[in-house]
């Protein structure tokens, strides 16, 4: 199967890492990779360096690689999800599956990109674009029939785990954010986790999807980081509280979702509160089932990589 990526970046090399580790089982092969400043093409499978030429739009990218799947894997725009939306609708155009770890387009343009899928009979997955590659969607759609979600709450941005952990140390919030970066954790532009629009989008992205929502990030409640210091950490953890981002929704009487993002001051034996590192959780408050919770411990880029293997995986056994 040939497969395009949009984008080249920690992800998108581990990615590549990925399927080298199992072409002898799945016989996958990258043959265009698409960056802002170069293109590279090689119909016998590109490497994970390649050799790179020069920059052309997505519609010529596209139309000279010619491949099966395509992956949008371009760094995070919360204002409005571009260019990475335009990128799937030019796959899309072309009656290209398109597989994305960016959660722009999920947040600002689910409802209109589902429909113009299904309108081409096309395959659109984004399992990577919440919580790195745990089963989220693919959970309550495969494996949760005729539940309803009422709202969830989550710990969903690692980076600012990190920094909250340095602050507790009684370092900076700078050095928690250099930390983050050189774990490879952070948003391209750092400011998207610490003002709270990663987690915005992700919380966007999980009403859309889960709930029905027709949200963007701007819809949502937000409040970041940058005015908690690490004298509220200390005080809060001496007081026996964990400060975290947490990511609420809740369906209203009338019907309405309230979505929040906010640093709360949580007791340290609370559930949202005791997940270290960069490990992440999510509950999902239902009907039938009651609260379900899922736990991603110590994600990196390979585990997001592993989630668009998994969709590229489910797309070929339907192709």
């Amino acid at each position: 199967m040939r497969i395009a990526l949009i984008g080249y970046g920690s992800v998108g090399k581990a990615f590549a890492r990925l399927l080298e580790s199992q072409r002898k089982r799945f016989p996958f092969r990258i043959t265009a990779i698409q960056t802002r400043k170069a293109t590279a093409y090689d119909a016998k499978g590109l490497p994970v360096s390649p050799a790179w030429g020069p920059a052309a739009t997505v519609d010529e990218f596209l139309d000279v690689a010619q491949p099966e799947v395509v992956i949008e894997i371009t760094s995070l725009n919360p204002v409005d999800g571009e260019p990475a939306i335009s990128h799937i609708r030019s796959a899309f155009a072309r009656g290209i599956p398109v597989i994305t770890a960016n959660k722009g387009p999920i947040a600002h343009a689910y409802s209109a990109l589902r429909a113009e899928a299904a309108a081409r009979h096309i395959l659109f997955r984004f399992e990577s674009t919440v919580m790195d590659g745990s089963p989220v969607f693919n959970m309550v759609q495969q494996n949760l029939p005729g539940i309803t979600i009422h709202g969830f709450s989550g710990v969903l941005n690692s980076t600012t785990k990190i920094v909250l952990a340095e602050m507790a140390k009684g370092n900076s919030l700078a050095a928690g954010i250099a930390l983050a970066q050189e774990m490879g954790i952070a948003e391209t532009d750092p400011s998207y986790d610490i003002d709270g629009w990663d987690a915005a989008a992700k919380t966007a992205a999980l009403a859309n999807v889960l709930m029905g929502a027709d949200v963007t990030p701007q819809m949502v409640e937000r409040t970041g980081i940058a005015d908690v210091t690490p004298a509220h950490v200390q005080e809060a953890a001496a007081a026996g509280f964990v400060i975290t981002l947490v990511s609420r929704a809740t369906r209203q009487p009338d019907g309405t979702l309230r979505l929040s993002t906010r640093p709360e001051r949580l007791p340290e034996d609370d559930l949202l509160a005791n997940v270290d590192g960069t490990s992440n959780v999510l509950l999902l408050h239902t009907d039938l089932m009651g609260t379900q919770g899922i736990i991603s411990v110590s994600p990196g880029v390979e585990q997001t990589a592993y989630g668009l293997f998994s969709d590229l995986v489910d797309i070929a056994k339907q192709l």
